[in-house]
């Protein structure tokens, strides 16, 4: 089956006959498209493409398997027809659809065609991946790795926290990748902040540096953080370093098919919370990597969703101790039928950098 006929077949449970996909990323998962205007509808019988006159010829080329449309000037005029007759109910993405543009479907539909809230049918889909993404996942790994020992080849001491996201995200460039997202360099007290944004300040000795990096290769991405002394450090971080690799590993070993991401979550969360840093992890383990760097599914006290082989999730605990500094770890791994494929290659023993 293709994604796009596994995705009608989830219709049925959903109530629905056609689903509307205008989420790009959706888009591009079923038709293969990668511009930035279109949509779909799909069903039984029914495979509809849609775009704008700027990207008629490259969904030519990349688009098959769909009837394809050219979009009148008003985009979403294109749903005002081509349906068939009958009660029909239509399924929208509604954690997608912005207020405004359901109320203008809405309108434009004819009165046969019921417009539904069709939750996350395509993502459901996505989250168990076919052996094409994941070789593409573990492709974007390779590069972002070897792109982060090109960047760390000159040391940290005395480099800023941007020169150092620089050289990575110029390192993928050159690789003809991008970055997956904003790299993330945070040295000394910045790394109490999980999401820091790099500064210009010159990088001292005696201080832990997490780095957070990704690529993007071909549409699907890779995520990884680890955390380097620059120089030799304290007891005291060291310490900290120690306790988030028990916990990493520890999480590591609990991904598998059938546990739930709170489960797995819990095991490493544990590991903090006895080392006495509970309060200083307080974001998830981990989520799903894919076409979007943040998806389905969360390594998270509130994920319910239970790993399965396919899934490629990050594992990724932290501690944050405001004004003294942080340490994150995270691997990207592929669930397998008997546990975890770790993609990431990095060392994870504390590593000093001059």
């Amino acid at each position: 089956m293709t994604r796009t006929d596994r995705v009608q077949a989830r219709l049925v449970e959903a109530g629905l006959d056609l689903l509307l996909v205008t989420d790009l990323i959706n888009l591009r998962y079923l038709s293969g498209f990668t511009g930035s205007n279109g949509l779909c509808v799909v069903g039984p019988g029914v495979r509809r493409f849609v775009t704008d006159f700027r990207y008629v010829e490259q969904a030519a080329a990349e688009v098959a398997g769909f009837d394809r449309e050219r979009a009148p000037a008003e985009f979403l005029a294109a749903l005002a027809d081509g349906w068939a007759p009958g009660p029909l109910r239509l399924g929208f993405e509604d954690h997608k659809l912005t207020v405004r543009q359901h109320a203008r479907v809405r309108e434009l539909l004819p009165d046969h065609v019921e417009l539904v809230a069709g939750g996350s049918l395509v993502e459901r889909e996505r989250v168990v991946k076919e052996d094409v993404e994941l070789e593409a996942i573990a492709a974007a790994a390779v590069l972002a790795d070897e792109a982060l020992e090109a960047a760390i080849a000159p040391g940290l001491k005395g480099r800023t926290e941007r020169e150092v996201a620089l050289s990575f995200e110029d390192a993928v460039r050159a690789r003809g990748a991008a970055p997956a997202f904003a790299t993330i360099v945070a040295a000394g007290a910045n790394g109490a902040l999980p999401h820091a944004t790099p500064g210009d300040e010159p990088i001292s000795a005696g201080v832990l540096v997490t780095i957070d990096f990704g690529a993007q290769l071909d549409g699907y991405n890779s995520d990884c953080t680890r955390t380097y002394a620059c120089g030799e450090v304290g007891g005291e971080l060291r310490e900290l370093y120690e306790l988030v690799r028990r916990a990493q590993a520890a999480g590591l070993a609990a991904v598998r098919p059938g546990p739930e991401g709170r489960e797995v979550d819990a095991v490493a969360r544990e590991v903090i919370a006895d080392g006495g840093h509970g309060e200083h992890f307080g974001h998830g383990l981990g989520h799903g990597v894919g076409l979007e760097v943040h998806e389905a599914p969360r390594l998270a006290t509130t994920g319910r969703d239970a790993l399965q082989a396919g899934n490629v999730v990050t594992v990724e605990p932290g501690v944050y101790v405001p004004g003294v500094g942080g340490v994150r770890i995270e691997d990207l791994v592929v669930v397998t039928e008997d546990g975890g494929r770790v993609l990431s290659r990095h060392a994870k023993e504390l590593t000093t950098l001059d």
